[in-house]
């Protein structure tokens, strides 16, 4: 193993699990100053996740182990999605792989696990929420495969080395269905996310929540452990958005560099969106989503009839 796949390795390990936390504490900060406003720290994420790590945990009646299971499911999907997913297109020879469906659908998988718990405890905000999540998940989950679809098209592999590589040359760039891919990922990264028009991550009234409807019912560690899947989502999804659309050099360090810079920049752009909209109704949220499978179908005619730029 060369000595940039170790350093890809440690990134992908220390970046995912004592990192991730700092995206999301980057974005509310950024987005209290762009509001006028004092607004929490960006290490406000780790100061929750203590606090909630001394805590007990606390199992309502009636529960099975789906529901004690779950985090542990959660947290087991996004510790291999971080392993799967390279860093600067480098990665160790880890067991799980790097293939792109692999990753789509850790990231169901894990939106599964937590909604089956929901629907263990009964909880009628918590159904509600997960009720909300799936409706927007499923439209996600399918656009994120078509974009997988277009990006895979010109090399005709999933592979994620071997994608983030191929933005180090020009062929791709050169093709409308890329640039069109791009911009139908930047939906899916606002709604993986949990970001405005799709949610309101600031929200605490149980009847407009989605993605924290869930995780009501849970506390102590548990909701520790689920919040901290929460940040790594943000996590895989930029980094993925930086390896597959961000134009860079062929060169590892140059690589490591632009995604140092390309994560704060990506998270002040999701503060950027979240100041300019507002929430969006959840029946409309559908048609946005609409909206990127039809750049992605746009993308794909495009690369049918041999368009490039």
């Amino acid at each position: 193993m060369s000595g940039a796949d170790a350093l890809a390795g440690a990134i992908q390990v220390i970046g995912g699990i004592v990192l991730a936390p700092l995206l999301p504490g980057l974005v509310q900060t950024v987005k209290a100053c762009l509001q006028g406003r004092r607004g929490p720290s960006p290490l406000q994420p780790y100061r929750e996740l203590r606090r909630l790590w001394s805590k007990s945990a606390v199992d309502p009646e009636g529960t099975t182990m789906i529901y004690r299971l779950a985090p542990a499911v959660v947290v087991a999907c996004m510790v291999a999605a971080l392993l799967l997913l390279p860093i600067g297109g480098r990665s160790p020879g880890w067991p799980v792989g790097h293939d792109a469906l692999v990753l789509v659908g850790l990231l169901a998988l894990a939106r599964f696990a937590l909604a089956v718990s929901s629907w263990d405890t009964g909880s009628g905000f918590s159904l509600m929420g997960t009720s909300r999540d799936l409706t927007i998940g499923v439209s996600v989950e399918g656009l994120l495969l078509f974009v997988v679809l277009l990006v895979t098209l010109p090399l005709g592999s999933t592979d994620l080395r071997s994608l983030s590589d191929a933005g180090a040359g020009t062929t791709v760039w050169s093709m409308p269905a890329h640039w069109l891919a791009a911009a139908a990922f930047a939906l899916v990264v606002i709604a993986e996310t949990g970001r405005q028009p799709v949610d309101n991550p600031d929200t605490h009234l149980e009847l407009t929540m989605i993605h924290e409807g869930p995780l009501l019912e849970y506390a102590g560690r548990d909701l520790a452990f689920l919040q901290w899947a929460a940040a790594v989502r943000h996590w895989v999804v930029l980094v993925l958005a930086l390896e597959l659309f961000a134009p860079h050099p062929a060169s590892f360090a140059l690589r490591l560099a632009i995604l140092a810079a390309g994560l704060p920049i990506l998270c002040a752009l999701l503060a950027v969106v979240e100041s300019w909209q507002a929430k969006m109704r959840l029946l409309r949220v559908p048609r946005l989503i609409g909206v990127g499978a039809g750049l992605c179908l746009l993308g794909l005619i495009t690369w049918l009839i041999g368009g490039r730029l």
